[in-house]
């Protein structure tokens, strides 16, 4: 059913962002700290047995040096200069397996796929550790709370670095050309990309499908749907850290990066989901400083627009490099 804002009042809707002083200086000082680290960017060949598609094992260093894995796909009979999407991934899931992934390069790009450190157990599988700072506070089961009462040490601090790591990687490879690089996403893979558009001022696209990760407060408030019930829970047991939870959130936020995006977007969003609200999805699409457009999918839930939303962003790929 429907339990958001009506769709003429989200098209409008622009709650005021909770904004740290210091949020650009945090941000500046911890890319610059993973920069200090070579990327030692590395992509070996995989047999996945695939003929029209070339797969490579894709290692390189992303928050603190740590290695991360992912794959990268090219069309085998291509040379380039490529396009190249970077993609990441949605809650709980890990790259899995080659074939997996086949869209972006039988479309004829050269396409990276970010593994999440720490996940890919819940519905995919994963091969890249979390290796969390010693002393880390307790958190609830899940991610969402782990290092949550300080931005330094929480999860996404290292997950948003890595994948601005990833987009410098899919940069290295030879085949692909720097300037024409995409990325994108699902679910949380849809809040990484509105982080990575945020913080990487260069890109050439963003394609944020039902982002997650924005609007922590304001999702809180009108589901007790996980992932965000992870925060909600932790809030319940320790009461008087509240505010430290929230304040570190801010630092984190969808709605932040994408007041800071200033290349063109592709967002989607379903108005039937529970997991990331509406309204969330357009708080930060509508603080989107760049050039945007919405797809919605009115009797959807969190899958959005699945299959026919693929058809919108190849759609929306084919204008960009008009």
């Amino acid at each position: 059913m429907f339990f958001d804002l009506p769709l003429e009042q989200l098209q409008t809707y622009l709650p005021p962002r909770n904004e740290p002083s210091d949020f650009d200086s945090f941000w500046q000082q911890t890319l610059q700290e993973a920069r200090s680290f070579p990327l030692g960017a590395k992509f070996e060949p995989v047999d996945a047995g695939l003929a029209l598609i070339e797969a490579y094992d894709v290692t390189f260093n992303g928050y603190d040096g740590q290695s991360i894995k992912g794959w990268f796909f090219k069309p085998r009979s291509a040379s380039g200069p490529l396009s190249c999407i970077v993609e990441f991934i949605g809650y709980g899931g890990g790259r899995g397996l080659p074939h997996e992934w086949l869209l972006w390069s039988t479309a004829g790009c050269a396409h990276l796929v970010m593994d999440t450190r720490g996940q890919g157990s819940a519905w995919r599988s994963g091969d890249t550790p979390d290796r969390e700072p010693a002393g880390s506070s307790p958190q609830y089961p899940g991610f969402m709370t782990r290092g949550i009462l300080d931005p330094q040490t929480y999860y996404y601090r290292r997950v948003f670095v890595d994948a601005v790591r990833a987009i410098e990687a899919a940069r290295s490879h030879p085949v692909v050309d720097p300037q024409r690089i995409v990325v994108t996403g699902g679910s949380q893979g849809g809040g990484i990309t509105l982080a990575a558009a945020g913080l990487v001022p260069d890109l050439a696209g963003a394609m944020p499908d039902v982002p997650f990760l924005c609007a922590y407060r304001s999702a809180l408030e009108i589901t007790d749907a996980d992932p965000y019930n992870e925060i909600g829970h932790y809030c319940k047991t320790h009461r008087t850290k509240i505010e430290t939870v929230f304040n570190t959130l801010s630092y984190f936020d969808g709605l932040n990066f994408a007041a800071r995006a200033q290349c063109s977007a592709l967002f989607s969003a379903g108005l039937m989901d529970e997991i990331c609200p509406p309204r969330t999805v357009f708080a930060a699409y509508n603080h989107y400083a760049g050039p945007k457009q919405i797809k919605v999918y009115e009797f959807n839930h969190h899958e959005g627009g699945q299959a026919y939303h693929d058809v919108e962003k190849l759609k929306f790929m084919k204008e960009l490099w008009k």
